[in-house]
């Protein structure tokens, strides 16, 4: 998996960018099928925005942004949020929908016949 930190319009110190890379690549641990991950800071005079966008398999791509005053707290900020669309994204993929599990509704025809004897 890639990490790309880029900077507009000023830099950040190596600590800041360990940091972000170390961090960034956490969000494997929710979903495993990220390739890249790229963040940018830019700098607007006394603010850092920062955008971080996830490129996952199967052409799904996450995108969050946050502007702060500094630079980690903006990141964690995003970070939060990219793992919460990530969350929802992966529970959208499991199949929630079923009533009950496929070997329940193979034995409920067995259940019935056994009540319609009994009465």
């Amino acid at each position: 998996m890639q990490v790309a930190i880029t900077c507009r319009h000023g830099s950040i110190r190596d600590e800041v960018r360990e940091y972000i890379a170390t961090k960034s690549e956490k969000l494997l641990t929710f979903f495993e099928r990220v390739t890249a991950i790229e963040v940018t800071v830019d700098f607007e005079k006394d603010r850092a925005k920062v955008e971080m966008l996830v490129d996952a398999e199967h052409k799904h791509n996450f995108v969050a942004h946050d502007v702060g005053s500094e630079v980690i707290p903006t990141f964690d900020s995003v970070l939060q949020k990219m793992e919460q669309q990530i969350r929802r994204y992966k529970e959208k993929l499991q199949d929630h929908r079923r009533d009950r599990p496929l070997n329940e509704i193979a034995a409920a025809p067995d259940l019935e016949e056994d009540e319609n004897t009994e009465n």
